[in-house]
């Protein structure tokens, strides 16, 4: 690698570090700052010194706590130039950490009241998600209304009104009490859940995996599913979490590169994650008979996975049937293009092409547009193939995956292949 080629790496991991330890210090300084957008300024702050800063001194042992230190000497700064002065200055300074402080320790906590705060029954339920994707994600707004298939002004907006409830009506930023819980659990559950997922398919940058998120996203989980042990979103939750969870040492090659599910070294996945899991989505189907939860449904068809000894011996039979339960409790857009995925593996590609057209509202999304061209190209349509895996790539933000689209592209002709990763 040249020295240029070094100079980019380790900036690229700088970066990865200071994101990553940043939205968990942003958790912190909304428990102790009290005003949401001071504490996005104090943290934006904090990282900015912290990238003109590291590379000349190195990172330091315990980053988070240097962020930490930062961010709260910033938020002192932008509350004294706050107009009320005299009455803020006061507060201010108790920001100030003495010495030993411990705020680095209790970040787990912070990052949990986060989500209850987020999902207060007060908020809009639209807006809920999109203001943990942006504040616990670190997503810009444009990469949160993508997640969520909304424009950016509308998303913008929605973001904007939620960080206002929260300041008139004080919500409190902490766990609620028991009897509070299950009016917060689907926005949680959401919340949580769109984490993951942008742990295990980054939306942007360089990687296609987010690995800090997906596993905050399960530690996440096993707490929610602490304090409602008997519910089945819980369990459905952290029992899909698990199963997705359990592939994620063979989902990239040595290179960084997506391994698709079919290609994917089964020996390499934890097999102890995929027993618990399968365990939770026994109890779960058991608790709700009449009306399957969405998670638990959703991990029942990542069970026929995990299950099939091999690629060969996956029942497609059955992960359509589940995928026609799931329509009856979650009827999305996303949804319908993942059983007419499967479709197209269990009846063949111009099964899957009709089925994968039938999905509306996806015409600019990335999944979509590639299912469409692997499709065709399995069909024997290379110019339509083509046409449909430059479209995908455009669409693409991440660019491990376009790069993956590329490869597809170039053995379309060869050899193709629609599998999830």
């Amino acid at each position: 690698m040249s020295e240029p080629d070094d100079i980019a790496a380790g900036h690229a991991a700088l970066v990865r570090v200071v994101r990553d330890e940043g939205r968990r210090v942003l958790a912190t300084l909304i428990r102790t700052v009290g005003d949401w957008q001071v504490a996005e300024d104090a943290v934006a702050d904090a990282v900015e010194r912290a990238l003109a800063t590291w590379p000349r001194t190195g990172v330091p042992e315990q980053p988070r706590a240097w962020l930490i230190v930062t961010a709260k000497r910033c938020a002192v700064d932008l509350l004294r130039r706050e107009h009320r002065r005299a009455e803020k200055e006061a507060s201010a300074m108790e920001l100030l950490p003495p010495p030993g402080d411990r705020d680095v320790d209790t970040i787990d906590d912070d990052l949990l009241r986060l989500v209850f705060t987020c999902c207060h029954p007060a908020i809009e339920p639209a807006a809920q998600v999109a203001l943990a994707l942006r504040t616990l994600c670190g997503l810009g707004t444009e990469e949160v209304a993508r997640a969520l298939l909304v424009g950016e002004a509308t998303m913008s907006k929605r973001i904007t009104r939620a960080k206002q409830k929260i300041a008139r009506a004080a919500i409190p930023y902490r766990v609620p009490d028991a009897h509070e819980l299950p009016d917060r659990l689907l926005g949680v559950a959401a919340t949580v859940y769109f984490l993951f997922n942008e742990g295990y398919s980054a939306t942007s940058g360089d990687a296609p995996l987010r690995g800090e998120l997906a596993e905050e996203a399960v530690r996440l989980a096993r707490l929610v599913h602490d304090l409602l042990p008997d519910e089945p979103t819980a369990m459905g939750l952290l029992a899909l979490l698990l199963l997705q969870h359990s592939r994620r040492d063979a989902r990239v090659d040595a290179g960084g590169r997506p391994v698709l599910l079919a290609d994917q070294d089964r020996t390499r996945w934890d097999r102890a994650q995929i027993v618990e899991a399968v365990a939770l989505v026994g109890r779960g189907l058991r608790r709700c008979p009449d009306r399957p939860d969405p998670y638990l449904t959703q991990a029942a068809i990542a069970a026929c996975h995990a299950l099939a000894p091999n690629a060969g011996a996956t029942d497609w039979d059955a992960i359509v049937s589940w995928y026609d339960v799931l329509l009856t409790v979650r009827d999305g857009p996303v949804e319908r293009l993942n059983r007419a995925v499967a479709i197209g593996e269990r009846d063949g590609p111009g099964a899957g092409l009709e089925a994968v057209d039938a999905v509306e509202g996806l015409d600019h999304y990335a999944p979509w547009l590639a299912s469409r061209a692997v499709l065709l190209a399995r069909l024997g349509r290379a110019d339509d193939a083509d046409d449909a895996f430059d479209r995908a790539i455009s669409a693409e933000a991440n660019a491990a995956r376009r790069e993956d689209l590329r490869r597809r592209r170039r053995r379309a002709r060869d050899v193709g292949d629609v599998a999830p990763t």
